[in-house]
């Protein structure tokens, strides 16, 4: 945002203007959006026909009924490649969901016991954490001491080293116990089978 100031009567106004945005580059030409003057082309069988003016490039591309599209703008002289763009954008497209079907996704839990947590309770926990871990998901494990408690470190310590020894058959131990402030962690996750 630009601020200009404008004086009318010996009282100046500051006014918001928005700043232009900058030309979006993302995006690729095709037909007469190619601003150079000549490009190399590439026929829709993928054999390179040469260095063309862009005007004939054009009616080359006309002939075979298709689109030029500039596949890499920044080469000397840009590289552009006769085929159906709209086509082209439908595999671009396909090409990303098949990427971000690969991915995956997981979230982190948290799951909080105290130094003097219970034994059921902590069977309740336990079973929380095969839950999780049984959707792929990572787990940490976080023991919170409060007041005078902190003097209980090893009681803390004591509580992840048995939950991670009553998961080991689902779980590793990703991060090791740690402490953070007035909190010990650890975080687990799946065994990779």
């Amino acid at each position: 945002m630009v601020l200009t100031y404008v004086s009318e009567g010996g009282a100046g106004i500051a006014i918001a203007r928005r700043a232009r945005r900058p030309h979006r580059t993302n995006r690729t030409n095709i037909n007469r959006d190619i601003r150079a003057k000549e490009v190399r082309v590439i026929d829709p069988d993928g054999n390179q026909i040469g260095v063309l003016p862009t005007y004939k490039a054009l009616a080359t591309a006309g002939d075979f009924g298709l689109d030029l599209v500039e596949i890499s703008p920044n080469a000397n002289p840009p590289v552009c490649k006769i085929m159906d763009y709209g086509r082209f954008k439908y595999e671009q497209t396909k090409k990303k969901q098949e990427a971000k079907k690969k991915q995956t996704t997981f979230q982190v839990k948290e799951i909080k016991v105290r130094p003097k947590t219970g034994e059921h309770d902590l069977q309740t926990k336990l079973g929380h954490i095969r839950k999780f871990i049984a959707k792929k998901d990572k787990v940490k494990v976080t023991v919170i001491f409060r007041g005078r408690e902190i003097t209980l470190s090893n009681l803390g310590r004591d509580v992840l080293q048995r939950m991670a020894e009553e998961v080991e058959d689902i779980a590793v131990v990703e991060q090791y116990p740690k402490f953070e402030g007035r909190t010990m962690f650890m975080i687990l996750a799946a065994k990779t089978s």
